[in-house]
């Protein structure tokens, strides 16, 4: 299997009130360091590899710079990344290189910078093509802005674009998501993930939800039945326009799939470098343990000062458990008869009652060999992820 490589840039222009992620505003001098930092654990990779008792792919035929917003480095920051990156892997030719981009940082020099580096794939985090509705969330752009740096990629030679969207931010309406649809679908581009608000304890707006307060624009927020109502019109909008839905929140051309998310969803090896980055190789000829999942403090200032990463070696049990909770992710399902070839029948055996369960609940279908998630189940994927971890639980 050949390697993905995840950089996580950290630093934003602005908080977005929704954001659940480990990123936030810093002074511009703390980016260098961080930069520095990243670059010397690119460096170690082999050792930590081998420390961890994991194989570590030759070839890498995936990159993602996410964030964060990793538009807003300097172009020399960025191509020192990317530097260390060649230096240090063997990068397949067909790589698929994606850098992520918050709309009004793509500058002309920031283009010809991810040219130079090889970047031939973009995602640009639009949420929504109305202007209320991304300002109230603490986006910074515009939807002309979009516009002008999709046609200003294009005139550049990057047309394999992503489209963020997110389902249930304040303000939005049945008619204002059904225009950021249908000016998604109007851009051509070839990709878009379309996200449901998620409403948690680790965002500004989330808390605010929970809260029942007003702060943040929170009592403009739809309901739940009205964001999953959303969600579903994306399904059919995007599917109609030949813009197919391939995983949960993401739809894409054919051929167009983005391969780096497709090694999370088929738990291909992938090497994560930054905070709160996540990385999963195979076991050399451990115990009982078939992978490692090992992840960077998820603190700049942790990471900074290099605090230890947490470790989790993966059993049987337990990747058998992802196999069936990630890979129903994909609109493709899971392939009982393909599991065959890295687990035993008795393990494969003991999660039909957890299937045969969904499947009554028409939460799961049955296609031949393969089991997929039904439209409802889509929407209730965590209580169907769930059953099957109970389920092998109860195997052990």
């Amino acid at each position: 299997m050949n390697l993905g490589l995840y950089i996580s840039v950290p630093f934003c222009r602005t908080k977005c009130s929704y954001c659940n992620f480990a990123s936030d505003v810093f002074s511009r001098s703390a980016y260098e360091l961080y930069v520095s930092r990243v670059v010397d654990d690119i460096a170690r990779a082999p050792e930590t590899a081998s420390e961890l008792g994991c194989i570590l792919p030759e070839t890498v035929d995936s990159i993602y710079l996410g964030g964060g917003t990793p538009s807003i480095l300097d172009p020399a920051q960025l191509r020192r990344i990317f530097g260390a990156l060649k230096e240090q892997f063997s990068v397949a030719s067909d790589a698929e290189v994606t850098v992520e981009c918050a709309p009004g940082t793509l500058t002309p020099v920031v283009i010809e910078t991810l040219l130079a580096c090889g970047v031939n794939r973009v995602s640009l985090g639009v949420q929504s093509f109305v202007d209320q509705e991304a300002q109230a969330v603490g986006r910074l752009h515009k939807r002309a802005t979009v516009l002008e740096e999709i046609a200003r990629l294009r005139q550049a030679g990057l047309g394999n674009i992503n489209i963020d969207l997110i389902a249930g931010v304040p303000h939005q309406t049945a008619q204002s998501w059904t225009f950021s649809l249908s000016e998604a679908i109007a851009t051509a581009v070839p990709h878009v993930s379309v996200y449901m608000l998620e409403v948690d304890e680790d965002s500004r707006l989330g808390r605010e939800l929970i809260a029942g307060g007003t702060r943040y624009h929170a009592h403009f927020v739809p309901d739940e039945e009205a964001t999953a109502d959303f969600y579903l019109q994306a399904c059919d909008s995007l599917n109609a326009t030949g813009i197919a839905q391939y995983e949960i929140s993401n739809f894409a051309r054919s051929g167009c799939e983005s391969r780096h998310n497709l090694k999370y969803w088929t738990r291909q090896p992938y090497l994560g470098f930054g905070v709160d980055a996540h990385s999963m190789l195979l076991a050399r000829e451990l115990p009982d343990v078939k992978a490692v999942r090992f992840s960077a403090p998820d603190s700049l200032d942790s990471y900074m000062n290099r605090a230890p990463r947490a470790v989790t070696p993966v059993s049987e049990h337990a990747a058998l458990e992802e196999s069936f909770f990630l890979g129903l992710r994909l609109n493709r399902g899971v392939d009982l008869e393909g599991l065959r070839a890295d687990f035993s029948r008795q393990s494969i055996a003991a999660c039909e009652p957890a299937i045969e369960e969904c499947v009554q609940a028409e939460l799961l279908e049955r296609r031949g060999t393969r089991i997929c998630l039904t439209a409802r189940g889509g929407l209730l994927s965590n209580e169907v992820f769930a059953r099957f971890l109970t389920e092998e639980r109860v195997a052990e």
